[in-house]
């Protein structure tokens, strides 16, 4: 049985070599990853967008990595974005950490709620190895 989601692309919608329109998630367990800053393992927030992105893109991967998944297995993203950054700046961040994975992605603007962070990221995982 895989447990790496499926996109879903209808072809009558616009579609993107970097997201997916839909996401079928296998059933099983599912990891909710909390949102993550662009923070060190100190707690000391970098400077600027694109090494905040990243940043919090390697924060993603060792919340995967520690439950045992990674980042193939990532059914959703939502990006929070403070409303004064450029989007395409943060997009192109991501191509470092997140490579060419396709994903389900919601990108919202609000101010995160620590203070001087310019993104934070969540993600929702099935698990890499579920039990039959």
């Amino acid at each position: 049985m895989t447990t790496i989601p499926t996109p879903v692309d209808p072809p009558g919608l616009h579609g993107s070599p970097a997201f997916a329109q839909g996401m079928i998630a296998p059933a099983g367990p599912t990891l909710y990853v909390g949102g993550q800053n662009g923070t060190d393992s100190e707690g000391t927030l970098l400077d600027g967008l694109g090494p905040q992105t990243e940043q919090a893109l390697r924060n993603v991967l060792a919340v995967l990595d520690e439950a045992g998944t990674d980042a193939d297995h990532v059914a959703k993203l939502t990006i929070y974005l403070d409303p004064s950054v450029d989007p395409n700046e943060a997009y192109a961040a991501t191509g470092a950490v997140w490579g060419g994975r396709r994903t389900a992605v919601t990108v919202i603007a609000v101010a995160p709620a620590r203070p001087g962070a310019l993104v934070e990221v969540e993600a929702v995982a099935t698990l890499a190895e579920q039990p039959e």
